[in-house]
């Protein structure tokens, strides 16, 4: 009989900085050799599961356990960090925390070279990796200067190129766009059955998760496991969105037609997915809706007039760009990684200055303003909440900018209350940062710009590291600002649900210029501008494609103003 790699028994643990167990009465086993993935709403204790896994628990992060863990032989209460280090290789959902090296080569090679490997293996596997995850390019960069999806593979790297029997990703998918988000799961799935490997991932987007064959599905409530079978039998049910994640597109649309998914079979893939009544259900539905035509009538906010930009190493990452967004409109900015998508939004707000070019917000000239004068028109929401918390607790944080504007005390609380309330945080507001996952973090940088009513928001992936509940709910409050104050808000995403769902208009950044700028829809149906700007098409897509839809684009369409209208 085969032994466990990963064992469970009555396993609890709490915090020192928390009054309750993050992790409550945990019995699982993970055997060699399988694909698991685990969901979870956000603080649902999958992250704090993965640190036990690794060995950041206890040794890093301190706390009082009950119960057991046994990581192939190694009881993680009494293993040094140093020694499960050779059993399980993360991929931390924050890159930059893991990053030791001053180039990506010396970076990937860390790992071999305190395992003493000759130098010339060092190399051989170095350009090895390189080559399989396109980092060939960014061998010499500093590793802390390049975006934030390359970051993500050089960390897969870091990890890849140790022989670990384990490999744990955090949030694998969060800063990848779509296309290289496949790819690494084909890779992993690849790697999986070749080197027979246990691989855990620990992610909120389940269907692209399932891109790979997953083995075991497992979905964590308030620290405890809630469902634990294959994806498929989770699927079937519609426990998925109960317990606040969002299930496979496909699947939602299919029940929103009226297709029973506990009739269908192979139904963890939208390619294989089939069933008798499906083909009918779809055209019937689609015949049935009308679309709306609605016409907002626009006027101009901010205008960008052939804006380029260098670095100090000469690359021209923004070349002749123009570009006009409209008050009151949600707008999408999408491109393949490191195409200029966060340069562009620095020259918006300032920390960058434009070789040429002119930008103006009401049509004032913005080359006039401070740093902190467009500050008070121009929420900028970074990638990496690290980066912008400077506090010790939440309410510090969110307040921190009516503190500076010195805003009475009451109003403050009140205002910062409000903001919490519906950003999900009202019950942390006393916590301390430094116990909030990836995900909570990002919405308290969230209430931190949105507290100070700003005229337009920029969002660098909004939905990154958020479960589908707290999502909706700051997405919905985003939709509701831009109706009541007109707010203008522009998302940078890889996340092309939310560009269809949420956007009116997507702009797509390639070559230092604007490539497209139309409808979504129209953007996720152009062949060329999918392969250029590295997106992918929705599951959506590729079912109204294979029932013989007379339009996908109609179908699409007509889904998301359903989905629209129901909320």
């Amino acid at each position: 009989m085969v032994e466990p790699l990963i064992s469970f028994r009555d396993f609890s643990f709490k915090y020192d900085s928390q009054a309750e167990d993050t992790l409550k009465d945990i019995n699982l086993d993970i055997y060699p050799g399988e694909k698991v993935l685990i969901a979870g709403a956000s603080g649902s204790g999958k992250s704090t599961l993965g640190r036990v896994i690794n060995g950041l628990i206890p040794h890093a992060f301190p706390g009082v356990i009950k119960g057991s863990c046994i990581v192939n032989g190694k009881d993680v209460a009494t293993s040094s960090l140093f020694d499960l280090s050779f059993d399980v290789g993360t991929v931390l959902q924050d890159p930059d925390s893991q990053f030791v090296g001053l180039t990506v080569a010396e970076d990937m090679a860390f790992s071999l070279e305190n395992d003493k490997i000759p130098q010339s293996q060092m190399k051989e596997a170095v350009a090895k990796w390189a080559n399989t995850l396109s980092l060939n390019d960014l061998l010499k960069s500093s590793p802390q200067e390049i975006s934030g999806g390359q970051k993500q593979r050089v960390a897969m790297a870091g990890v890849l190129i140790d022989d670990s029997k384990i490999l744990l990703f955090d949030e694998p998918l969060a800063s990848l766009d779509p296309a290289a988000g496949l790819k690494s799961m084909e890779l992993i799935d690849d790697l999986a059955s070749k080197q027979n490997l246990t691989v855990i991932i620990i992610e909120h987007r389940i269907e692209e998760v399932l891109h790979a064959d997953i083995d075991r599905l497992i979905v964590l409530r308030d620290g405890k496991i809630v469902a634990d079978d294959t994806p498929t039998a989770i699927l079937v049910t519609e426990k998925i969105s109960q317990l606040g994640l969002r299930e496979p597109l496909y699947l939602g649309a299919l029940r929103h037609v009226g297709v029973s998914i506990t009739d269908c079979q192979d139904i963890q893939h939208v390619e294989t997915i089939k069933s008798p009544v499906i083909d009918e259900k779809l055209k019937q539905w689609t015949k049935n809706v009308e679309l709306s035509n609605s016409v907002k009538e626009s006027t101009d906010l901010l205008i960008l007039k052939n804006i380029g930009f260098s670095y100090d190493n000469g690359k021209q990452v923004i070349n002749n760009l123009n570009l006009t967004i409209h008050r009151g409109e949600m707008v999408s900015l999408v491109g393949r990684n490191g195409t200029g998508k966060s340069t562009l939004s620095n020259l918006i707000t300032g920390f960058l200055t434009p070789t040429t070019g002119e930008m103006l917000f009401e049509n004032e000239d913005m080359s006039r303003l401070s740093v902190k004068e467009r500050a008070s028109k121009i929420g900028y929401i970074l990638q990496d909440p690290n980066q912008m918390i400077s506090k010790t607790t939440v309410f510090e944080e969110v307040s921190s900018g009516l503190v500076l504007r010195a805003v009475k005390n009451d109003t403050i609380q009140e205002s910062v209350y409000d903001i919490l309330k519906v950003c999900g945080l009202y019950e942390m507001r006393n916590w301390p940062i430094s116990a909030l996952s990836f995900g909570q973090k990002k919405r308290v940088t969230i209430a931190a710009i949105l507290v100070l009513n700003p005229e337009m928001l920029i969002l660098d992936e909004p939905t990154a590291g958020q479960d589908y509940e707290h999502y909706t709910e700051i997405m919905s409050f985003l939709e509701g600002l831009l109706k009541q104050r007109e707010l203008t808000i522009v998302l940078i995403t890889h996340d092309m649900h939310l560009m269809l769902e949420y956007t009116t208009r997507t702009i797509v950044l390639g070559e230092g210029h604007i490539i497209m700028d139309d409808e979504p829809a129209a953007v996720l149906t152009n062949d060329d501008i999918l392969k250029r700007a590295s997106l992918a098409k929705t599951s959506l897509y590729t079912l109204a494609d294979r029932f013989g839809l007379p339009s996908a684009d109609d179908f699409v369409a007509k889904f998301i103003e359903s989905e629209r209208r129901s909320r």
